[in-house]
């Protein structure tokens, strides 16, 4: 196909786009395979490039000859284009949702896109499986885990990355036997070793008991091989206990105390997919609702339920972080699937945990390893916002959770994180829309079914540069070696301005602050500097000439 072909007016003149908070641009409108162009007429600097990826939905509105189209973007922006002539108007609006609905992931700009920048480290090699597992080899825990290769091909767990640490006791025929007793063969595998204790934490999918209550003998031996002598352990299922045992009419369920008497299951509910879409299409109408007053559209944020889930899941990821440090006991995590709630307890919990996932390359490993590889179907769950007509499928803000959940913690603890939160509003903005191929595909298997890392660039790859990593970098970060217990009392959980009112208000205040604060830090650091070169220079003197010494 031709994207030609989906392009009936390629070039409209005059053209006006309305932004919030911004001046009126008048200018040339171009449509290309990818991209929606704005050129202004007054100053060629000013320019709009839209992926036509990034438009979740268009409305059309008609007053005489001039046409206008409301553009709303997956990143929350609402744009709006004058556009003069009734017929060019109909004619845009028809390209753009012709080609902002492309079926084809091969079609997609990430196939197309060649970096303007020089590419300093391949990002598609930064965070390799094997990698992921190096400390494996030189810690004294060698004698109780393996990287095992039993699903190099993707056979055993098509969602599973060819590489996984297991217990080193079970042997791969006992995995491929634990495969077929958990939902989508995601038999359970190490997600965080506790360095402090030598706890871990695992996740999987739900078992498979059935109403006759099967059971796995192979299962249970996996994750027993994970407790210490005369401890126990904790399953947290993040569903409730009445939607646990519904699920045993459909083959699933969960794990019964009489076969795993060593651990004890939690129900700690996070809600499905479908609840969660509809929670942030609610939260993002009352933020671009400006017409209330406040107790209304408090009422209608509170309505939206947002601030709930993400209090919900930072909660279940205390929960399994407290059990792992401070009861000195392995955890194992599973919902359903294991490739939504589970993943945002797990990720989460490592946070909490884990000060090298506060630093930005152990940020970028967790996303990859616990959300990327562990096979979070971000095609599916992004494919459309909170702007969409159609009627949502698969479609869920997991992630946004999980990065708001992220943002909530640094928030109350602005010094232990390496970055900011303009990292965590990256990969919001490149999870939905990307000129990267890091978030393409559902699964490991996809990716490399679609030769990503040979057909695309890694968003890793830019986040990567020196210049890139300067702009995210968290000046107040002083490196922090202890877990950080978030709170989760309502006062203490705000609404991510960052993300759900960025296109609703003037950020010039905030962006003038944020220099000043910048400034200061700068200055109090050379002033810190001079201190101490003049302290090791008195030094220097006193050793010189005892008579120098000063009390």
């Amino acid at each position: 196909m031709e994207f030609a072909e989906l392009i009936k007016t390629p070039r409209v003149d005059g053209v006006v786009l309305h932004r919030p908070f911004m001046p009126t641009v008048e200018g040339t409108l171009c449509l290309t395979g990818h991209h929606l162009i704005l050129s202004s007429r007054q100053d060629n600097t000013e320019e709009l490039w839209l992926l036509h990826s990034n438009i979740d939905s268009i409305e059309k509105r008609f007053v005489g000859s001039l046409g206008s189209i409301i553009v709303k973007c997956k990143d929350l922006r609402v744009i709006q284009l004058d556009i003069p002539g009734m017929e060019e108007c109909l004619n845009i609006a028809s390209s753009i949702e012709a080609l902002s609905t492309l079926d084809s992931i091969s079609l997609m700009y990430p196939f197309f896109y060649r970096p303007m920048f020089e590419v300093i480290e391949d990002g598609w090699n930064s965070f390799l499986p094997q990698d992921a597992f190096k400390d494996l080899e030189s810690m004294v825990w060698t004698d109780e885990w393996r990287l095992s290769e039993v699903n190099k091909d993707f056979s055993v767990c098509p969602s599973y990355p060819p590489l996984v640490a297991v217990p080193k006791d079970i042997d791969d025929d006992s995995l491929k036997k634990v495969a077929t007793f958990r939902h989508g063969g995601r038999f359970p595998v190490l997600s965080y070793y506790h360095k402090k204790n030598g706890m871990v934490m695992m996740r999987a999918g739900q078992p498979l008991t059935g109403t006759n209550g099967r059971r796995c003998k192979e299962d249970e031996k996996l994750i027993n091989a994970t407790l210490r002598p005369g401890k126990r352990g904790y399953i947290i299922d993040t569903r409730t206990i009445n939607v646990a045992q519904q699920a045993k009419a459909r083959g699933g369920g969960f794990e019964s105390e009489g076969n795993y008497p060593q651990w004890r299951r939690i129900h700690k509910a996070i809600e499905r997919s479908n609840v969660l879409q509809e929670s942030l299409i609610k939260l993002v109408e009352a933020c671009n609702d400006q017409s209330h007053s406040m107790d209304r559209w408090l009422s209608k944020l509170e309505a939206s339920n947002w601030q709930t889930h993400v209090k919900e899941v930072l909660t279940t990821a205390c929960l399994a972080a407290q059990c792992i440090d401070r009861e000195g006991a392995s955890v194992l995590v599973h919902g359903t699937e294991g490739t939504d709630s589970t993943l945002l307890v797990t990720s989460l919990a490592q946070i909490i945990l884990d000060p090298a996932c506060r630093t930005i390359k152990g940020f970028q490993n967790l996303v990859e390893r616990e959300w990327l590889q562990a096979g979070h179907p971000f095609q599916q769950r992004c494919a459309q916002s909170a702007y969409s007509n159609s009627k949502p499928r698969l479609e869920a803000p997991v992630f946004l959770l999980f990065l708001d959940g992220v943002w909530q913690i640094l928030r109350q603890f602005p010094c232990s994180f390496e970055f900011t939160e303009s990292l965590l509003v990256l990969l919001f903005e490149h999870a939905y829309a990307s000129q990267f191929g890091t978030f393409l595909g559902n699964s490991a298997a996809g990716r490399a079914k679609l030769s990503l890392p040979e057909k695309t660039v890694s968003l890793w790859s830019w986040v990567n540069r020196p210049q890139e990593l300067e702009r995210l970098t968290n000046p107040l970060y002083e490196a922090n070696s202890l877990v950080i217990w978030p709170s989760v009392a309502p006062q203490s959980l705000l609404l991510w301005e960052g993300v759900f009112l960025r296109w609703n208000r003037s950020s010039k205040s905030l962006d003038e602050a944020y220099d000043e604060m910048v400034h200061i830090i700068e200055y109090n650091k050379e002033l810190q500097n001079k201190v101490n070169t003049l302290r090791r220079q008195l030094a220097q003197l006193e050793t010189e000439d005892p008579l120098l010494h000063t009390p």
